[in-house]
Protein backbone atom coordinates (compact mmCIF):
# COMPACT_ATOMS: atom_id res chain seq x y z
CA UNK A 1 0.00 0.00 0.00
CA UNK A 2 1.67 3.78 -1.09
CA UNK A 3 2.55 5.91 2.11
CA UNK A 4 0.65 8.42 3.37
CA UNK A 5 2.00 11.66 2.30
CA UNK A 6 3.42 14.85 4.35
CA UNK A 7 4.32 17.87 3.61
CA UNK A 8 7.27 19.86 4.75
CA UNK A 9 8.93 23.47 4.25
CA UNK A 10 10.73 23.72 0.97
CA UNK A 11 14.54 22.81 1.39
CA UNK A 12 14.13 20.80 4.70
CA UNK A 13 15.29 17.91 3.45
CA UNK A 14 18.34 18.22 1.75
CA UNK A 15 20.60 18.02 4.58
CA UNK A 16 18.71 14.89 6.03
CA UNK A 17 20.64 11.46 5.38
CA UNK A 18 19.50 7.74 5.18
CA UNK A 19 19.92 6.91 9.41
CA UNK A 20 19.00 9.73 10.79
CA UNK A 21 15.61 10.97 12.41
CA UNK A 22 13.31 13.52 11.01
CA UNK A 23 10.99 15.63 13.09
CA UNK A 24 8.11 16.68 11.55
CA UNK A 25 6.22 19.90 13.13
CA UNK A 26 3.35 21.94 12.76
CA UNK A 27 -0.42 21.29 11.36
CA UNK A 28 0.88 18.33 9.27
CA UNK A 29 2.62 16.77 12.04
CA UNK A 30 -1.13 17.46 13.88
CA UNK A 31 -2.90 15.71 11.02
CA UNK A 32 -0.67 12.76 11.07
CA UNK A 33 -1.40 12.42 14.73
CA UNK A 34 -4.70 14.00 15.54
CA UNK A 35 -6.49 12.99 12.04
CA UNK A 36 -4.32 9.67 10.42
CA UNK A 37 -3.61 8.57 14.15
CA UNK A 38 -0.17 6.99 12.79
CA UNK A 39 1.53 5.15 15.11
CA UNK A 40 5.45 3.88 15.49
CA UNK A 41 5.95 1.12 13.44
CA UNK A 42 4.17 2.58 10.35
CA UNK A 43 5.34 3.62 6.98
CA UNK A 44 5.18 7.26 5.97
CA UNK A 45 6.73 10.00 3.19
CA UNK A 46 7.30 13.28 3.42
CA UNK A 47 8.20 15.76 0.58
CA UNK A 48 8.92 18.98 0.21
CA UNK A 49 6.59 19.85 -2.41
CA UNK A 50 9.56 20.49 -5.06
CA UNK A 51 10.94 16.92 -6.02
CA UNK A 52 12.36 15.56 -2.73
CA UNK A 53 11.23 12.81 -0.49
CA UNK A 54 11.73 10.97 2.31
CA UNK A 55 10.44 7.38 3.30
CA UNK A 56 10.62 6.24 6.94
CA UNK A 57 8.85 4.44 10.03
CA UNK A 58 7.44 6.73 12.57
CA UNK A 59 9.59 6.61 15.92
CA UNK A 60 7.40 8.52 17.81
CA UNK A 61 4.65 10.79 18.26
CA UNK A 62 3.97 13.86 20.17
CA UNK A 63 0.83 16.61 20.70
CA UNK A 64 2.65 18.87 17.45
CA UNK A 65 5.19 16.45 16.43
CA UNK A 66 6.01 13.22 14.15
CA UNK A 67 9.77 11.70 14.59
CA UNK A 68 10.67 9.13 11.22
CA UNK A 69 13.58 6.97 10.96
CA UNK A 70 15.22 7.98 7.93
CA UNK A 71 15.02 4.92 5.29
CA UNK A 72 15.36 6.84 1.69
CA UNK A 73 15.71 10.54 0.74
CA UNK A 74 16.06 11.34 -2.71
CA UNK A 75 14.70 13.58 -5.42
CA UNK A 76 11.91 12.00 -7.82
CA UNK A 77 13.84 11.35 -11.20
CA UNK A 78 12.50 14.26 -13.55
CA UNK A 79 9.51 13.84 -16.45
CA UNK A 80 11.27 14.25 -19.80
CA UNK A 81 9.35 17.33 -20.44
CA UNK A 82 7.68 20.18 -18.64
CA UNK A 83 3.61 19.83 -19.18
CA UNK A 84 1.58 23.31 -18.67
CA UNK A 85 -1.91 23.38 -18.40
CA UNK A 86 -3.61 27.10 -19.01
CA UNK A 87 -6.85 26.84 -17.88
CA UNK A 88 -9.56 29.60 -18.16
CA UNK A 89 -11.52 31.29 -15.58
CA UNK A 90 -14.83 29.41 -15.37
CA UNK A 91 -17.97 29.67 -13.18
CA UNK A 92 -19.10 27.68 -10.70
CA UNK A 93 -15.66 25.26 -9.60
CA UNK A 94 -14.95 23.94 -13.38
CA UNK A 95 -11.85 25.23 -13.58
CA UNK A 96 -10.71 24.02 -9.83
CA UNK A 97 -11.91 21.28 -10.60
CA UNK A 98 -9.60 20.51 -13.95
CA UNK A 99 -6.60 21.43 -12.35
CA UNK A 100 -7.14 19.59 -9.20
CA UNK A 101 -7.70 16.24 -11.65
CA UNK A 102 -4.61 17.91 -14.33
CA UNK A 103 -2.31 17.60 -10.72
CA UNK A 104 -3.47 14.34 -9.82
CA UNK A 105 -2.52 13.20 -13.30
CA UNK A 106 0.84 15.07 -13.20
CA UNK A 107 0.83 18.33 -14.69
CA UNK A 108 4.00 20.68 -14.08
CA UNK A 109 2.18 23.85 -13.77
CA UNK A 110 -1.21 25.76 -14.24
CA UNK A 111 -1.96 29.15 -15.64
CA UNK A 112 -4.89 30.76 -14.84
CA UNK A 113 -6.31 33.01 -17.98
CA UNK A 114 -9.13 35.36 -17.95
CA UNK A 115 -10.21 34.66 -21.65
CA UNK A 116 -12.90 36.96 -23.48
CA UNK A 117 -15.55 34.96 -22.37
CA UNK A 118 -15.05 34.35 -19.28
CA UNK A 119 -17.90 34.97 -16.91
CA UNK A 120 -15.69 34.76 -13.98
CA UNK A 121 -13.40 37.74 -12.92
CA UNK A 122 -10.23 37.95 -11.73
CA UNK A 123 -9.96 42.06 -10.04
CA UNK A 124 -8.08 43.21 -7.36
CA UNK A 125 -8.83 41.35 -3.90
CA UNK A 126 -10.79 38.60 -5.83
CA UNK A 127 -7.64 38.21 -7.77
CA UNK A 128 -5.70 37.15 -4.66
CA UNK A 129 -8.49 34.90 -3.32
CA UNK A 130 -8.65 33.33 -6.51
CA UNK A 131 -4.86 32.39 -6.92
CA UNK A 132 -4.67 31.20 -2.96
CA UNK A 133 -7.65 29.31 -3.77
CA UNK A 134 -5.98 27.29 -7.22
CA UNK A 135 -3.10 27.00 -4.66
CA UNK A 136 -4.43 25.31 -2.13
CA UNK A 137 -6.13 23.10 -4.68
CA UNK A 138 -3.15 22.04 -6.13
CA UNK A 139 -1.40 21.27 -2.94
CA UNK A 140 -4.40 18.91 -1.76
CA UNK A 141 -4.58 17.21 -5.13
CA UNK A 142 -0.97 16.49 -5.34
CA UNK A 143 -0.86 15.08 -1.61
CA UNK A 144 -3.77 12.93 -2.63
CA UNK A 145 -2.25 12.13 -5.40
CA UNK A 146 1.11 11.12 -2.93
CA UNK A 147 2.99 13.83 -5.18
CA UNK A 148 6.72 14.76 -4.45
CA UNK A 149 5.97 17.97 -6.46
CA UNK A 150 3.72 20.63 -6.01
CA UNK A 151 2.39 22.21 -9.33
CA UNK A 152 3.58 26.31 -9.73
CA UNK A 153 0.40 28.28 -10.31
CA UNK A 154 1.55 30.57 -12.64
CA UNK A 155 0.10 34.15 -11.99
CA UNK A 156 -3.16 35.61 -14.32
CA UNK A 157 -2.25 36.38 -17.87
CA UNK A 158 -4.06 37.88 -20.75
CA UNK A 159 -4.30 37.12 -23.85
CA UNK A 160 -0.90 39.36 -25.05
CA UNK A 161 0.71 37.33 -21.77
CA UNK A 162 -0.66 34.05 -23.24
CA UNK A 163 1.06 34.47 -26.37
CA UNK A 164 4.46 35.23 -25.18
CA UNK A 165 4.24 32.27 -23.06
CA UNK A 166 3.16 30.35 -26.49
CA UNK A 167 5.93 31.75 -28.17
CA UNK A 168 8.58 30.49 -25.16
CA UNK A 169 7.18 26.54 -25.92
CA UNK A 170 8.33 23.62 -28.22
CA UNK A 171 4.47 22.67 -28.41
CA UNK A 172 1.13 24.72 -27.95
CA UNK A 173 -2.03 23.35 -28.05
CA UNK A 174 -4.98 25.11 -28.21
CA UNK A 175 -7.89 22.14 -27.45
CA UNK A 176 -11.17 23.44 -29.25
CA UNK A 177 -13.85 21.60 -30.81
CA UNK A 178 -13.59 23.30 -34.09
CA UNK A 179 -10.32 22.09 -35.14
CA UNK A 180 -9.63 19.52 -37.80
CA UNK A 181 -6.37 18.38 -36.64
CA UNK A 182 -6.17 15.72 -33.97
CA UNK A 183 -4.00 16.23 -30.57
CA UNK A 184 -2.86 12.89 -31.90
CA UNK A 185 -2.01 13.60 -35.18
CA UNK A 186 -0.31 17.03 -34.11
CA UNK A 187 1.95 15.86 -31.63
CA UNK A 188 3.29 12.79 -34.58
CA UNK A 189 3.68 16.12 -36.68
CA UNK A 190 5.99 17.75 -33.98
CA UNK A 191 8.67 14.73 -33.70
CA UNK A 192 8.05 14.82 -30.31
CA UNK A 193 8.27 11.18 -30.13
CA UNK A 194 11.73 11.05 -30.79
CA UNK A 195 12.94 14.49 -28.90
CA UNK A 196 13.68 12.80 -25.43
CA UNK A 197 14.15 15.80 -23.58
CA UNK A 198 11.98 18.58 -23.89
CA UNK A 199 13.19 21.60 -22.02
CA UNK A 200 11.00 24.24 -23.15
CA UNK A 201 7.88 21.87 -22.39
CA UNK A 202 4.19 21.53 -23.78
CA UNK A 203 1.61 24.42 -23.45
CA UNK A 204 -2.14 23.44 -23.60
CA UNK A 205 -4.78 25.75 -23.87
CA UNK A 206 -8.53 25.52 -23.02
CA UNK A 207 -10.68 27.97 -23.08
CA UNK A 208 -14.26 28.95 -20.62
CA UNK A 209 -17.63 26.84 -20.81
CA UNK A 210 -18.22 29.71 -23.62
CA UNK A 211 -15.68 29.06 -25.65
CA UNK A 212 -12.84 31.31 -27.15
CA UNK A 213 -13.52 33.64 -29.50
CA UNK A 214 -12.27 33.91 -32.68
CA UNK A 215 -9.93 36.85 -31.99
CA UNK A 216 -8.53 34.59 -29.63
CA UNK A 217 -7.69 31.58 -31.37
CA UNK A 218 -6.36 33.44 -34.37
CA UNK A 219 -3.89 35.38 -32.68
CA UNK A 220 -2.84 32.50 -30.51
CA UNK A 221 -2.14 30.05 -34.18
CA UNK A 222 -0.16 33.87 -35.17
CA UNK A 223 1.93 33.19 -31.82
CA UNK A 224 2.73 29.21 -32.87
CA UNK A 225 -0.36 27.59 -31.12
CA UNK A 226 -1.78 24.85 -33.29
CA UNK A 227 -5.60 24.22 -32.69
CA UNK A 228 -6.68 20.64 -31.59
CA UNK A 229 -9.36 18.26 -31.30
CA UNK A 230 -9.33 15.99 -27.81
CA UNK A 231 -12.38 13.39 -29.36
CA UNK A 232 -14.80 12.51 -30.98
CA UNK A 233 -17.20 15.05 -28.70
CA UNK A 234 -17.29 18.17 -27.04
CA UNK A 235 -15.28 17.92 -23.59
CA UNK A 236 -16.16 20.15 -20.65
CA UNK A 237 -13.58 22.63 -19.89
CA UNK A 238 -13.30 20.91 -16.70
CA UNK A 239 -12.86 17.59 -18.84
CA UNK A 240 -10.46 18.67 -21.65
CA UNK A 241 -7.67 19.76 -19.42
CA UNK A 242 -7.00 16.43 -17.84
CA UNK A 243 -8.23 14.23 -20.80
CA UNK A 244 -5.37 15.98 -22.71
CA UNK A 245 -2.36 15.45 -19.60
CA UNK A 246 -3.32 12.33 -19.44
CA UNK A 247 -2.89 11.21 -23.20
CA UNK A 248 0.13 13.12 -23.32
CA UNK A 249 1.68 11.58 -20.57
CA UNK A 250 1.49 8.32 -21.90
CA UNK A 251 2.24 8.75 -25.52
CA UNK A 252 4.85 11.09 -24.38
CA UNK A 253 7.02 9.09 -21.61
CA UNK A 254 6.40 10.51 -18.58
CA UNK A 255 3.80 7.53 -17.42
CA UNK A 256 6.55 4.62 -18.58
Amino acid sequence: MTNPVFFTEPGALAAVASGEEFVLTGAEARHAVAVKRLSPGESVDVVDGRGMRLSGTVVSTGTESLTVSVETVAPEPPAPFRLTLVQALAKGDRDELAIEAATELGVDEVVPWQAERSIVRWRDAKAAKGMAKWESTVRSAAKQARRATVPDVAPLVDLKSLCGRIGESRLALILHEDARLSLTEAVQRSGLESEGDLKQGILMIVGPEGGMSPREVEQMREAGAVPVILAPHVLRSSTAGPAAVALLSERLGRWN
